[in-house]
Order: C-alpha cells, then sequence, then structure tokens
C-alpha cells in the first residue's frame, strides 16, 4: 500500500468530465443520471483500508436526499481481483458500500480525465444550469490513517456551502489514499 496525495489538475469552477460507465446495479450512468444541486465523485475501490475507512462516512452522505455520492472503481481487478466488478457488487449487496452509484472504470479513463490519484480522492460539484462544476477537492476528514477516528468532516462542511449557494473556502490539504492501480 503506496500512501498518494492528489494533485488534480481540475481548478474550482471547471466542469466536470464527461463519463458513461456500468454500475454494479446494472444500469449505465452518465452526469446527467444525476439531478441534484451537489454531487460528490468519489474514486475509491474495495482493498484499500484508506478507502474502507470512509464507506460509513459516504454511505452517510449518500442517504441524504440532496447529495449524491458516485464511487468510482478505476483499480486493475486482474491485479487487484478485491476490485472487480463482481466484488463491488458483493460490497453492495453485503452493505458495505451503499452509494447512489458504483461504477466500474475498466480503462482508468475517467479517473485519467480527472486527475485522480488515489483512494478515495472525492471531487464535489455544484450544479450550475446545466453542467456540475468543481467546488471542492481535498480530504474528506481529519483522520489521515485509516485506523484514526476523525473529529473534522471537510466534506460535510464543504456540501453545507454548496446547498447554501455559498463557495467552499477551507482547504484542509489533498486527499490521500493508496495510489490508484492503473490498468
Amino acid at each position: 500500500m503506496a500512501l498518494q496525495e492528489s494533485d488534480s489538475e481540475l481548478e474550482l469552477g471547471d466542469s466536470a468530465p464527461g463519463f458513461e460507465l456500468p454500475g454494479v446495479d446494472g444500469g449505465t450512468y452518465t452526469l446527467d443520471s444525476f439531478d441534484t444541486d451537489a454531487l460528490l465523485v468519489v474514486f475509491t475501490c474495495n482493498h484499500c483500508p484508506y478507502a474502507q475507512a470512509k464507506f460509513d462516512l459516504l454511505n452517510d452522505i449518500a442517504a441524504a436526499d440532496d447529495v449524491a455520492v458516485v464511487g468510482i472503481n478505476a483499480n486493475d481487478a486482474a491485479a487487484y481481483p478485491e476490485d472487480s466488478f463482481e466484488k463491488m457488487r458483493d460490497a453492495v449487496d453485503e452493505g458495505h458500500v451503499a452509494y447512489d452509484a458504483y461504477l466500474r472504470d475498466e480503462t482508468a479513463d475517467v479517473a485519467r480525465a480527472y486527475g485522480a490519484v488515489c483512494t478515495p480522492d472525492p471531487f464535489l460539484f455544484r450544479r450550475e444550469g446545466d453542467e456540475y462544476r468543481l467546488a471542492y477537492h481535498g480530504r474528506l476528514d481529519d483522520a489521515l490513517g485509516p485506523d484514526e477516528e476523525a473529529t473534522e468532516f471537510y466534506i460535510r462542511q464543504a456540501i453545507d456551502s454548496v446547498r447554501a449557494g455559498e463557495d467552499v473556502t477551507l482547504d484542509p490539504g489533498p486527499s490521500r489514499g493508496c495510489g490508484i492501480k492503473w490498468p
């Protein structure tokens, strides 16, 4: 497990890169699949302890009506079988992952378009007209390791700002986790 910190080239206000990806529920998803003011796209996976440590937080956020959480797994499933589409489906069926959508990025082209480098790597977008624009990219919370308890939840603060129509002003530093296992 090599620790990585995200250094995406997406800047605040940039449009969300489009995608068309299969979901573990059998559907195919695009940005237009979500009709919400706040869209949280998180590059994540099943096997990384940093990603696993954030499942509950992301599930709780996904349970809210006014934000959609989209998990995207871009890891090489041949090298990391725990991140296969089948195992992703198992994670949902077993209740470990309860996002609005859990998607497979087989080629990792979407992860590259976002500039994602680690799991989890969250990108919070606000709807502006018919587009989603980047409002926040950074740490989910203040727990720097997978075994630490969070005391401050940056992503919740960022979502609250987006819901209120305000700019997200916090900057807790880059997200960190296991490096994406590029196919």
